[in-house]
């Protein structure tokens, strides 16, 4: 079928592609998979959220602090003595002052041993919500690989619909001319000269439309693909990448749709997120030692050392009840997700059933639209001998030019919509990516920025030196 729209293609458009290298869908898709800001965003996205795992196993590790102090004190004391020896009894009143520059150096480091489990579960949280995030980037790279290869498709559509719009107006304007010429010579009425004339018009607003079309193609083209098109070459179905049966492209669609994964992995977050609550009500254990070094810390004592290594357990008893709302309260998410996962795997089922449905339609399509062209190509030609020796309307011949215009957009259309459905069942059984296309790309891997994060300990500049 891709053959067939190519030579059908290069037919309409009257151009020929020696000498010259013409941009073809696959290139289109490459350019998309560079270059799309949405799909790079999600990229960028899933990176931030990498970045959940590092400090989700911050908990395993110790929290390290140094203090340092330091300042000026005054102090004044007065105090008083009372001599009883002797009567009356005499009092004494000393008063000292003194100011003082007191400065010192700590450090302690805290340690926890147990948090009811909080601190794995956490971890596990994150990486599935990584793997979740990783499942929701490929559903991006598929509706970008989608959009791009239907961009493309449709620009080479309205291009084809227009060189024959164009076409058709050349056509009647020659008819016209030909009617014209029969008026004069007193062959044909006023009627049919009118009738010419009101076709070339309805030609002329079709081919208007027909260039809107176009336009609209190209902005679209350059939105989704990031660059301007140039010549187009013939776009190719890739219904070989997809099951050959309906019931294997649903159990792969369900299995394998990247919308599934990720609500899966969404179960999985949710799942946790409950233990992680429950963790709340358990012991919580740590340990804490310190050390520190004051030089003058009061007006009379020179230096002080203090070392101190102790241990912490808080059992919580009732802490307002705000932690029993919030595992109910988890609870009720994980049930919401998955009701998520049913949702996911009944849209994946039904994108494939239907995406199914227009893939074998336009494939029939194409062979009724094929016939329909080669019969009204036959049907004019045979229709302007007949207008010749007088036995049909120039109405007639007018009719079946438009006939043929509209039998070839069809086809246009069908072969258009064949390669499009290819597209979007591949997508909808998950695999739209670029390892299946086998394209000449270098595949972006989230598992490269992923374990260049995951155990660093210090930094602040990401992997890229940012």
């Amino acid at each position: 079928m891709g053959a067939i729209l190519g030579a059908f293609v290069g037919a309409v458009l009257g151009m020929s592609c020696q000498g010259a290298i013409a941009d073809t869908l696959e290139w289109a898709l490459v350019q998309a998979y560079q270059n799309n800001p949405s799909l790079n965003a999600q990229r960028a996205s899933l990176r931030s959220l990498d970045e959940n795992v590092p400090q989700a196993l911050s908990g395993y590790r110790p929290k390290v602090a140094i203090t340092a102090n330091g300042g000026y004190d005054y102090a004044s004391t007065l105090s008083h003595t009372v001599n009883q020896s002797v009567f009356p009894n005499t009092v004494t009143y000393t008063n000292v002052a003194d100011a003082f520059a007191q400065r010192g150096a700590g450090a302690s480091a805290t340690q926890t041993l147990y948090n009811g489990y909080q601190t794995a579960n956490k971890v596990r949280q994150a990486e599935s919500q990584v793997m979740g995030a990783r499942e929701t980037l490929r559903v991006t790279e598929q509706q970008v690989l989608l959009d791009s290869a239907t961009a493309y498709m449709n620009l080479l559509r309205d291009q084809a619909i227009l060189a024959l719009n164009r076409s058709n107006v050349e056509v009647l304007t020659e008819q016209l001319k030909q009617t014209r010429d029969r008026f004069n010579v007193g062959e044909v009425t006023r009627t049919d000269v009118a009738q010419a004339e009101s076709r070339l018009a309805a030609g002329r607003s079709q081919l208007l439309n027909a260039q809107s079309n176009e336009v609209t193609s190209v902005a679209n083209y350059r939105r989704v693909i990031g660059v301007d098109p140039g010549k187009l070459a013939a776009g190719t179905p890739v219904d070989r990448f997809s099951p050959g049966v309906l019931k294997a492209a649903i159990d792969q669609g369900e299995q394998q749709s990247p919308s599934v994964l990720a609500a899966m992995y969404g179960v999985d977050f949710a799942q946790l997120g409950v233990k992680v609550s429950e963790g709340s009500l358990y012991p919580n254990l740590s340990v804490t030692a310190s050390a520190s070094k004051n030089f003058d810390p009061l007006y009379n004592v020179n230096k002080q050392t203090l070392a101190s290594v102790v241990g912490t357990l808080t059992v919580p008893i009732y802490q307002g009840g705000g932690e029993y709302s919030l595992i109910r309260q988890s609870k009720e998410t994980l049930g919401q997700q998955r009701l998520n996962l049913d949702v996911n795997r009944d849209q994946a089922r039904e994108t494939v059933v239907q995406s199914w449905g227009q893939l074998d339609a336009s494939k029939a399509e194409i062979e009724s639209t094929t016939a329909q062209v080669n019969a009204a190509e036959i049907a004019l030609n045979g229709v302007r001998e007949e207008a010749r020796v007088g036995q049909r309307t120039t109405l007639d011949v007018l009719n079946a030019q438009q006939e043929l215009v509209n039998a070839r957009v069809a086809l246009v259309t069908a072969q258009h919509d064949r390669v499009v459905a290819s597209y979007t069942l591949l997508a909808a059984v998950g695999g739209l990516a670029m390892q299946r296309l086998g394209l000449n790309v270098t595949i972006y891997d989230p598992q490269v920025h992923y374990q260049q994060v995951r155990d660093a300990w210090i930094g602040v500049r990401t992997p890229d030196g940012r």
